[in-house]
């Protein structure tokens, strides 16, 4: 990157900056960028909060107003909330009301502090059966097969015959209680779910199925499987249609299938609808503690992320990294944020909590950032060094398209390069447009320094939400954040 002129340096202003940085709701799409209501960019970063346990609510844990106001001050601005299946329908067409109205009370607390939230229909080997959770115990069909061996998680996927049966006749739509299909079944529930949320504007989206699992010929999913892919893309369809009938814009994800979180390839269909956004995952299990981030898994994670982008290149749809980490090794969550930076796709790290997860891979709290919710997000309850290697700065709300931005650890310089052309086309934004970028303190406890090219910081000196107008006749605009 070139040297910058100093008569660009721009470090106070006289303007008041607002507590959080948050894009005009509600979130769209323009190509593989989510966006603001008035087309600014928004990258957003933020956690999991699923509760996999009954009564599978987040407040259950002790989520509630403490954690948004702790995750507004880091600067996140995403939470994917689980939604757990089991509890929308815990009979057959019959939707718990009461369950959803609780989830809706957490999407407004997160809401409160400009925190977005995705309705993650969140499953792990499909049902406790299986020891995993998501699904109805009535939606099981297995045909009878035995649940054995229990390998946990997440081995069942892998070795139990009732497991892979379950998801197999889910993707074939076999008729379970009053013979209807089993996955019209689960359509009806989504768009109950999605009739209750429409028009909300602090929901970011819906995400159809966590890791759908292909069935019992998951082996040949680690190469590609076009027949396995066919019945989720089909699934995709079903649930779009339902869906669509009582919402007609909220972004919808999907996912491919589950072994594409270790850089499968997917060949899922074009859902065909305008507000998509394409939900991936990113794991690699070769990382060890107190060693150096091995090429292995950099390998990977560039797969992965290749795999994702090449998929939005031919769909037109968005892109979100909506898992990764399960663990507290500054090393993993620092070289896949790098990963997401360089791609320049927001994330949802997983996960905020603990919560007595049955389907983690990690031991005891591995996976989380605060312990245990129903305490103050502060002191030993909180994971220091997992706090540090996920607060950075990141771009919010950007007048035009972003062509580059990352964090360097090290030095805890943020640079950011924009186009002022708006993303997806159409007129380009003019003098004076405006660019969030959200600067948390603690990487920065004693301040920081802006310096622009083609732009001029309009935002208070060290406000965590930084400002910048652009300036006449500028085409691109470039930012360094370092620390003061």
């Amino acid at each position: 990157m070139r040297r910058l002129l100093p008569l660009a340096v721009l470090v106070l202003a006289v303007l008041p900056a607002a507590a959080s940085a948050a894009p005009k709701l509600p979130l769209s799409h323009a190509g593989r960028w989510i966006t603001g209501a008035d087309g600014r960019v928004a990258v957003l970063h933020g956690f999991n909060m699923v509760s996999k346990v009954a009564p599978y609510a987040p407040d259950a844990t002790g989520f509630g107003a403490d954690d948004a106001a702790f995750l507004q001050a880091h600067g996140f601005d995403t939470v994917r909330l689980g939604v757990i299946y089991k509890a929308v329908e815990p009979q057959p067409g019959v939707y718990d009301d009461a369950y959803l109205a609780r989830i809706r009370r957490t999407v407004d607390v997160l809401a409160k502090r400009g925190i977005v939230s995705l309705l993650d229909f969140h499953q792990d080997m499909y049902n406790e059966r299986f020891q995993g959770e998501g699904f109805p115990d009535w939606a099981i069909l297995d045909d009878g097969l035995p649940a054995e061996p229990r390998n946990g998680f997440p081995g069942n996927y892998l070795t139990q015959p009732a497991t892979q049966r379950a998801f197999d006749n889910f993707w074939d739509n076999k008729p379970g209680p009053g013979g209807i299909g089993i996955q019209d079944r689960f359509a009806a529930a989504w768009a109950h779910v999605a009739s209750r949320f429409a028009g909300v504007p602090s929901v970011l989206g819906y995400e159809l199925l966590n890791e759908p699992w292909p069935g019992a010929n998951w082996i040949t999913c680690l190469t590609g499987c076009p027949v396995d892919d066919a019945r989720i893309s089909a699934f995709n369809a079903r649930l779009r249609t339902a869906i669509r009938k009582v919402d007609p814009s909220t972004l919808l994800f999907y996912e491919p299938n589950a072994l594409a979180n270790a850089g499968a390839p997917t060949t899922l269909a074009d859902t065909g609808d305008a507000n998509a956004v394409f939900s991936f995952h990113d794991y690699c299990s070769a990382a060890k503690a107190g060693e150096p981030y091995p090429k292995s898994c950099h390998d990977v994670d560039a797969k992965i992320f290749g795999v994702a982008t090449a998929h939005v290149a031919k769909t037109g749809d968005a892109l979100m990294l909506t898992e990764f980490g399960a663990t507290s090794l500054p090393a993993v969550l620092t070289a896949v944020a790098d990963t997401a930076d360089r791609a320049m796709v927001g994330w949802q790290e997983w996960h905020y909590c603990a919560c007595a997860d049955p389907t983690t891979t990690g031991p005891g709290t591995e996976q989380a950032l605060v312990i245990d919710p129903a305490k103050p997000p502060r002191g030993a309850n909180v994971e220091a060094a997992k706090l540090r290697a996920l607060t950075r700065p990141h771009p919010t709300a950007v007048a035009g398209t972003p062509t580059a931005f990352g964090f360097a650890t090290a030095t805890r310089a943020f640079t950011l390069r924009w186009s002022t052309a708006r993303a997806g086309g159409g007129k380009r934004f003019g003098a004076g447009a405006i660019t969030e970028v959200a600067v948390p303190k603690l990487p920065y406890p004693k301040g920081y320094a802006a310096t622009v090219i083609g732009g001029r910081v309009v935002s208070a000196r060290n406000a965590p939400v930084l400002r910048i107008a652009a300036s006449k006749g500028a085409s691109s605009v470039s930012l360094t954040v370092r620390p003061r």
